[in-house]
């Protein structure tokens, strides 16, 4: 019986023991908020096992933000397999991990439960500045948004440009339009040439080929001779062409006269009767009004004409009329061009005040002095001695101390430095000073403070109002903030410009450190740069 039961623990020990086990394991059971917990599980298998690890994105109230490759060690003729989850927590308190369920050839197996405590981060108000949360900054494109304003020009320009051209095409079109002939002859054989060039009889326009030829030879004896022609039945135009000769003695003989009666004739009957001559009629209808127009214009008398002189005369006046006249054309062209041009800016700097605001224009446009400053390249550098070391828009310079200071108040310092950049009528200053003195002195830093509003007073300041504060550097040095408003006035013009100012002094083993700023009242780029620089404030301690 002893030997039975024997063999049954000993068998039930080896069934135990082939068990597939997992080993739970984690490297911290106390974090901060958002840390990592990271969870292992282990399993020795054999080779021919297989193991499912789970994929949550859970395990409990812990989230699973990393969910790493397993490992493989071999040992002998198995395998030990590692997982490891990278688990993590965002509110505090006491969590436990729970049995996590792992896979081996089909059975489940579950690893086991382990607590953990996820701690807030202690924050010391005491010692660490606290500020309040910052505006949203919009982030600027690398280019900048000067390459805007370049397109707009060139837009502009181009319109400009365009616009010019297009007015004095216009213009020539007009002039083209507009011919001037000095004789009726010059304009009836000039407007014969264009009638040919039309080819109106060899389309078929026959009709209209007529029409234009015979009131090019009315027009014509209607502005030479002075009859009627225009309103003239053929009748009546030949009755008066033959009565007007007589009285005024052309040369016109009987052929001339009934050469131009039977062309009006043919042209009455192929508008009214819709005759249609034929093309060698067509060609000697045409050459007999050339003929008749040529042959007039010979009968006429020869007028005497002006002596050379008043004829010179008549032509440079001629010339003068005409270059004024391209003179005023190419006047209003430019006029119209600029007006066209001022109005597109005027509605661009509209459209940009009524979408941007006025300032934003200005300042863009126009410029804005501090502006360029908050936006340059900024300097971090370490002025004086003690050191005091600032972050400033440009990088002040030293000042000859003794050029500043009487005699009397350089005895009674061992060293005194002076770094500037702008003055108070610029309507920007920053100034940093440090001092020590030979013999050891309790140094006050509201006199201190006093003391620069003096120096203001002696330069032109008035109405000073002035508001004091304690002040801690980011390492936690204290020293007094004096600031307020002032006018300045300008002693070369009597100008008067509101600045606001903030003045911080520190004391340290028998010496002062000053950091003044200055900057017109309501710029608000002038804020921004007095904001960054004391919030860069940084003293060296003194040895």
């Amino acid at each position: 019986m002893k030997r039975k039961f024997a063999l049954f623990l000993s068998l039930l020990s080896m069934a135990l023991w082939s068990q597939p086990k997992v080993t739970t394991a984690v490297n911290t059971t106390k974090n901060k908020i958002g840390a990592e917990f990271k969870l292992t599980l282990k399993t020795d298998v054999d080779t021919l096992s297989k193991v499912k690890f789970p994929e949550s994105k859970f395990f409990g109230a812990l989230e699973v933000i990393q969910s790493y490759k397993i490992d493989t060690v071999r040992k002998g003729a198995r395998y030990e397999l590692i997982k490891k989850y990278g688990l993590t927590q965002f509110d505090s308190g006491k969590y436990i991990i729970p049995k996590v369920p792992v896979i081996i050839n089909g059975k489940t197996v579950f690893s086991d439960s382990i607590k953990v405590e996820v701690n807030d981060v202690k924050v010391d108000t005491l010692k660490q500045k606290m500020y309040d949360i910052k505006d949203i900054v919009k982030v600027e494109s690398p280019m900048g948004t000067w390459w805007i304003y370049v397109l707009i020009a060139l837009i502009i320009a181009l319109a400009g440009f365009f616009i010019y051209k297009f007015i004095k095409k216009i213009q020539t079109k007009d002039k083209a339009e507009v011919i001037v002939f000095k004789t009726p002859i010059e304009k009836a054989t000039t407007l014969l040439q264009q009638l040919e060039s039309k080819e109106l009889w060899q389309k078929g326009e026959i009709k209209s080929y007529y029409s234009e030829l015979t009131d090019i030879a009315r027009n014509y004896i209607e502005e030479e001779i002075h009859i009627p022609a225009m309103e003239s039945t053929t009748s009546e135009l030949i009755e008066g062409l033959r009565r007007t000769a007589k009285q005024q003695k052309l040369k016109l003989s009987n052929e001339t006269v009934e050469n131009l009666e039977k062309v009006l004739k043919q042209a009455d009957l192929v508008k009214f009767a819709k005759v249609k001559p034929l093309d060698f009629e067509i060609e000697e209808d045409k050459k007999r009004i050339s003929n008749t127009i040529v042959t007039i214009h010979k009968s006429i008398p020869e007028i005497v004409e002006e002596d050379d002189e008043l004829a010179l005369w008549n032509e440079q006046q001629k010339e003068l009329a005409r270059l004024q006249k391209l003179k005023k054309q190419k006047r209003v062209r430019i006029i119209t061009t600029i007006g066209i041009v001022l109005g597109m800016i005027v509605i661009a700097l509209g459209s940009l005040i009524y979408f941007k605001g006025f300032d934003y224009v200005k300042d863009n446009l126009i410029g804005h002095p501090t502006k360029d400053l908050v936006e340059g390249e900024w300097v971090l550098s370490q002025y004086g001695n003690p050191g005091v070391k600032i972050e400033t828009p440009k990088v002040l310079k030293r000042v000859e101390v003794a050029k500043v200071l009487p005699k009397e108040t350089m005895a009674l310092l061992k060293e005194m430095q002076i770094f500037i950049y702008g003055s108070m009528i610029d309507n920007f200053y920053i100034g940093v000073s440090t001092t020590t003195f030979k013999q050891e002195t309790k140094i006050d830093l509201e006199q201190a403070a006093e003391g620069s509003l003096k120096v203001f007073e002696s330069q032109g300041a008035r109405n000073i109002i002035v508001k004091t504060e304690d002040f801690d550097t980011q390492k936690g040095i204290s020293g007094k903030k004096a600031y307020g408003t002032l006018v300045m006035i300008d002693k070369n013009n009597g100008k008067s410009t509101k600045l606001y100012y903030e003045i911080l002094v520190f004391a340290q083993s028998n010496g002062l450190q000053q950091i003044t700023i200055m900057h017109e009242e309501g710029d608000k780029y002038g804020k921004q740069i007095t904001e960054r620089v004391l919030n860069s404030v940084e003293l060296k301690i003194a040895e």
